[in-house]
């Protein structure tokens, strides 16, 4: 029953506060009676759950009164096509920024909707950077521009919107959402599922500008349409009850035990210096994957000097409490995602076995 050091990607750790109170509403709710896990969309509870986590959300990010929050499902791999589905005319283009695998992906997924063009790829050396001044090339026609701002799997991380013009700007910010403050009116949809920082599998968070959502396309399938699901208030269908719940009691945790985004940045930035304060320490025996200047807060990527020293890394990682830190196939190496909820004393002791480790070597 003793908790680990949990490094997954995803589904991510969640604050240790919100799984007491999610074990306690397990059995019954206060003053409800029935579990959580039962409870019905259409009850007063959950109208106020679903209420007061669009009112978090909103405080969290600043978010002016013209954007709409929707609680959908299918991932960020739905949101991938839902968004050409919407949002590209016959006729248009998009542009894509793509700096990982994640953007690859959405780029592929557009493509069979409609005409797409690549802005920017950082492919051909295999994601480790992100675009320098003048290497986005935009078409100033684009019906909308989407980049993915931290990739979990090669560990960049954009800090910084980029300038797009007058075009849409579209966020895949499912790995860093609700990480730090973001500059919301800059955009014109953000998207983000909720199992790295904001809840657990099973809900996807998508904002979007009032002025972006009149323009979408009304004759796509139902489900797959934004202007349904705002004018159904998120509740065109049975929607995942229980993981609303949970981003109710995140959020409420970032609002009154962190105090803010300001706040959660601040401790995401000072873990993540932790960890690369011992790469850039190490000689050469720990190798961080992101050029320094592109590194992520989130994932942190590095390999050691060959795969059979990883093994053991990995090993004897886990023997010390210290799980889930196998990089992603298509980098190697060693991944260590240290989202909100990650407590410093966790990064803490990574950053001390790593020494240790290399010493040992």
């Amino acid at each position: 029953m003793e908790r680990v050091y949990n490094f997954s990607p995803g589904p991510a750790v969640l604050p240790e506060s919100v799984l007491r109170e999610a074990q306690r509403d397990l059995l019954a709710l206060p003053g409800v009676g029935v579990s959580v896990l039962e409870i019905g969309h259409r009850t007063k509870w959950f109208e106020n759950v679903l209420e007061t986590t669009k009112s978090n959300v909103r405080r969290l990010l600043d978010l002016p009164a013209n954007y709409q929050v929707l609680f959908l499902q299918g991932g960020s791999r739905l949101q991938f096509s839902m968004i050409p589905m919407n949002l590209l005319p016959a006729g248009r283009a998009a542009d894509y920024i793509v700096t990982g695998s994640w953007g690859q992906t959405a780029l592929d997924e557009a493509q069979a909707q409609g005409e797409v063009r690549v802005a920017y790829s950082g492919k051909s050396t295999n994601f480790d950077r992100l675009p320098a001044a003048g290497e986005i090339k935009l078409n100033p026609a684009a019906a909308y521009v989407h980049y993915t701002s931290n990739e979990t799997i090669q560990g960049v991380q954009f800090a910084a919107e980029p300038a797009v013009g007058d075009a849409p700007l579209v966020c895949d910010a499912s790995s860093d959402f609700l990480s730090r403050p973001l500059a919301m009116r800059r955009y014109g949809l953000l998207y983000a599922c909720a199992q790295k920082n904001a809840g657990p599998a099973g809900v996807t968070i998508t904002i979007v500008r009032d002025d972006v959502l009149a323009r979408a396309n009304e004759r796509v399938p139902t489900m797959l349409s934004y202007r349904q699901h705002a004018e159904h208030n998120s509740l065109l269908n049975t929607p995942p009850v229980f993981a609303v719940y949970v981003v109710m009691l995140v959020t409420r945790w970032l609002l009154e035990e962190i105090g803010g985004l300001t706040n959660m940045q601040a401790a995401n930035d000072g873990k993540a210096r932790l960890l690369y304060e011992v790469i850039d320490a190490s000689n050469g025996f720990y190798r961080g994957h992101a050029k320094p200047d592109c590194r992520s807060a989130m994932n942190v990527t590095f390999r050691l000097p060959d795969d059979a020293v990883e093994e053991k890394f990995v090993s004897e990682a886990k023997a010390r409490g210290l799980h889930y830190l196998k990089g992603h196939r298509s980098v190697g190496g060693i991944r260590a995602s240290i989202y909100n909820a990650m407590p410093t004393a966790g990064v803490q002791a990574l950053a001390d076995f790593m020494r240790e480790f290399r010493k040992k070597q």
